[in-house]
C-alpha cells in the first residue's frame, strides 16, 4: 500500500472552508476523520488523499484545488526533505540525495531530472492503486515540487515554471503561481540547467525549525522508545550516505555515550537496530520492485552490493533477487 504524511495538505481544512466548503464531511465521504491530520507525521493512504483531494475540488467547484492548495503552504509540508537536501553542496546534490528520501513522505512519487541543453525538467510520477482521477494529486505534487525547488535556490515559488499534462481548466481562481503550462508532456517544474551547479541555499533558522518538528513528532510517535527513535532516525538518514552514530546522536540531542547507554539499558544496541532498519528497508523495497538491488545497496549505506547481499541472506536466508521473487509468488506486496 502506498502511503503519504498527512501533513502534505496542510491547511486544507481551511481552503475548504473558505471556499464555501465543509471539510469534515468531504474527510467522511472518502473515509477519512480529522484526526487522522491531527499530527503531520501520520501516514494515509495514498489513494484516500487523491480522493480527498477530487472531492474538495468537486464540493469547492475549484478545479485548481490542488494549486491553490500547494501556493500557499511552507516548506514544512515535506516534512524532513529539506533538511536532508542540507546534506547537498549543490542544487543537483541537494535533488539526487532528497530524491532517495522520498519515500518517507510519500511512497507512491517518483521524481528526476531530464537535462535539456538551456533547461532542466524536474519530473514528478505519481503511482497509487486508485481508479479515480488523480488531477488534484498532481497539482499539489508539483506545487510541492516548486516550493522543494524555491528553498534550494531561496526564490520565490511563485515565479517558478509549473507544467501540468492535464487540460487547462475553464475556472482559474485565485491563482498566484505566475507559470503555469497546461497540455504538458510532463507534470513537474522547469529552471534553468545552470541552476543545478548553483550552490544549494541552506537556511539555518528553517533548519533548526525543521530539527525542532521532528524531534517533537518523534517523541509524540515513540514516547517511551528510545530504539524507536534512533530506527526512525537511522531511517531517514541512511539514503544521504551520511549515516553514523555520532549524526544520529546527535539528531536526538544526545552525546553518543548517553544514547548508547540507553539503548544498553534498554536491551538493545545501535548496530542491533541499524541492521534490523536496513532489513526493513530492504524488504519494503523489494516488495515494491522499483530500485535495483545495486541502489538498494547503496540507499542503505553499502558501498559494496556483494556485504548487502551477504548480509541480507543472513538475515532472510535468501539473496535479495531470490526474496523478491519469492516474495512476488506469493502475492505479497503489502
Amino acid at each position: 500500500m502506498q502511503l503519504v504524511r498527512s501533513g502534505s495538505v496542510e491547511g486544507l481544512q481551511q481552503l475548504v472552508s473558505e471556499l464555501g466548503g465543509n471539510p469534515v464531511q468531504a474527510m467522511a465521504e472518502v473515509g477519512l476523520s480529522p484526526a487522522q491530520f491531527r499530527h503531520p507525521d501520520t501516514y494515509i493512504a495514498y489513494s484516500r488523499l487523491a480522493e480527498l483531494l477530487e472531492k474538495c475540488s468537486v464540493t469547492c467547484r475549484s478545479p485548481l484545488f490542488g494549486l491553490l492548495l500547494s501556493q500557499r503552504q511552507p516548506v514544512q509540508v515535506l516534512g524532513t526533505l529539506p533538511l536532508l537536501a542540507t546534506r547537498g553542496d549543490t542544487v543537483r546534490e541537494a535533488i539526487e540525495k532528497s530524491a532517495r528520501s522520498l519515500y518517507l513522505h510519500a511512497s507512491g512519487i517518483h521524481v528526476g531530472l531530464i537535462e535539456r541543453a538551456e533547461r532542466v525538467r524536474f519530473v514528478a510520477e505519481v503511482h497509487i492503486d486508485t481508479t479515480g482521477s488523480t488531477d488534484q494529486l498532481l497539482q499539489l505534487t508539483v506545487g510541492h515540487v516548486a516550493t522543494f525547488v524555491a528553498s534550494l535556490m531561496h526564490c520565490d515559488k511563485l515565479g517558478l515554471s509549473l507544467h501540468l499534462r492535464q487540460a487547462r481548466p475553464h475556472l482559474q481562481g485565485e491563482l498566484r503561481y505566475q507559470h503555469v503550462r497546461f497540455g504538458q508532456d510532463f507534470d513537474g517544474v522547469s529552471f534553468p540547467t545552470a541552476w543545478l551547479e548553483q550552490r544549494n541555499h541552506h537556511d539555518e533558522a528553517a533548519i533548526a525549525h525543521h530539527l525542532q518538528r521532528y524531534l517533537e513528532g518523534l517523541q509524540r510517535r515513540y514516547p517511551d522508545s528510545l530504539q524507536n527513535q534512533v530506527a526512525d532516525v537511522i531511517g531517514r538518514l541512511l539514503p544521504t550516505g551520511e549515516c553514523s552514530v555520532e549524526l544520529v546522536a546527535a539528531t536526538l540531542g544526545l552525546s553518543v555515550r548517553t544514547l548508547q547507554a540507553r539503548l544498553r539499558r534498554q536491551g538493545s544496541g545501535y548496530r542491533e537496530i541499524l541492521q534490523h532498519t536496513r532489513c526493513t528497508l530492504a524488504k519494503d523495497n523489494l516488495r515494491r520492485g522499483r530500485t535495483s538491488i545495486t541502489e538498494l545497496a547503496l540507499q542503505l549505506g553499502y558501498a559494496d552490493v556483494a556485504v548487502f547481499s551477504r548480509h541480507f541472506r543472513q538475515w532472510t536466508g535468501l539473496s535479495p533477487r531470490a526474496w523478491q521473487q519469492h516474495t512476488v509468488q506469493r502475492g505479497d506486496h503489502q
